[in-house]
């Protein structure tokens, strides 16, 4: 079995994994539907925060499986202090406040905007790794992260005005916009860390562990904020039904898929595969959930696509293996 894993090419593994991860997005607002058509006592069984704190247990579960043998005693031991207090703070910024303030954009705003304003994560990462790891890019990857992060601008600030939004600097900023550059931020954050602190940690160990921690933290803050009614409808079967299917499939498969295609591909042949993230994102907004893009969705995703092939030239023309082969690889939002 393993043997006819290896054969797979690496690219069909980062195609899998990005179909993977675009259909997140719309999978998560089309369950909190279904969940709204089977209220229990006039409560969403499958509500933002049950589908995040139960998907990651689930997933939890599915990663123990697949990643036991990496469970070491000696892994425990051989951490310090310093190694736990770094594994805690990423634990807490991607596999607890990102996620929860990209959820909480899912309420708030369309999917499509989400999966936009999302991008401006690789941009946040690049400038980070220059500043913090001495990272060296040529222009055409600079023009590629300015370009992408305007695009993200004119996706935030082009929207139409909303009753929920709020002014700053004299634009009408959106709620969920602002929560999702929120959560890209906490993430790109924690891929430093990852990339800085972390790099000893076998990948499977830091996986288990950022999401078990992730769980804990994320239950932790809610049961102070909300109380326990907050998780009343945590034990309903139809949100465990489909939380099994959601951890296993887009957590645990899509995660396993990108790091196989990681490790057999080029850094040109990742950044390619992650140009496509927002493409398939969008596609699959319309296809699940009938989303049509706006003007200001039209326009703001035409200038990140730019970016993205400028981004592309750079990493070809860079032509150096993938410095991204590490467990802080990411291309955005994966469902947790």
């Amino acid at each position: 079995m393993v043997s006819w894993l290896n054969k797979i090419p690496g690219r069909l593994y980062l195609l899998v994994a990005v179909m993977i991860f675009a259909v997140a997005n719309s999978v998560t607002r089309k369950l909190t539907e279904l969940g709204a058509q089977n209220l229990i006592d006039g409560r969403n069984p499958i509500s933002f925060c049950n589908v995040l704190f139960v998907g990651n247990l689930c997933a939890l579960l599915a990663l123990l499986g697949v990643y036991y043998p990496q469970l070491k005693r000696s892994v425990f031991s051989n951490l310090s202090s310093r190694d736990w207090c770094y594994l805690l703070l990423v634990a807490l910024l991607s596999g607890a406040l990102a996620p929860a303030l990209f959820f909480s954009a899912l309420e708030q705003t369309a999917v499509n905007n989400v999966i936009l304003v999302s991008r401006i994560e690789p941009p946040l990462i690049l400038f980070l790794s220059v500043v913090f790891l001495g990272a060296r890019v040529n222009s055409w990857v600079v023009g590629g992260a300015i370009i992408s992060s305007l695009g993200v601008v004119l996706t935030v600030v082009l929207q139409p005005v909303q009753p929920e939004m709020i002014q700053m600097s004299g634009f009408q900023l959106g709620i969920g916009e602002l929560m999702t550059a929120g959560g890209a931020i906490a993430s790109a954050i924690a891929n430093i860390i990852s990339k800085v602190s972390l790099q000893n940690i076998p990948l499977g160990f830091f996986n288990v562990m950022k999401t078990g921690l992730g769980t804990v933290i994320f239950f932790a803050i809610a049961l102070f904020l909300y109380g326990q009614e907050h998780f009343m409808d945590v034990s309903s079967p139809l949100l465990w039904k489909w939380m099994i299917v959601y951890g296993t499939v887009i957590v645990v498969i899509g995660q396993l898929s990108w790091f196989a295609g990681l490790k057999r591909t080029s850094a040109s042949e990742v950044s390619l595969a992650n140009s496509f993230n927002p493409i398939a994102g969008i596609l699959a907004a319309f296809l699940i959930l009938g989303e049509t893009p706006t003007t200001a969705q039209y326009m703001g995703g035409l200038v990140i696509f730019v970016g993205i092939m400028f981004n592309q030239i750079g990493i070809i023309q860079q032509n150096k293996p993938s410095e991204d082969n590490n467990i802080s690889s990411s291309v955005g939002f994966k469902g947790i």
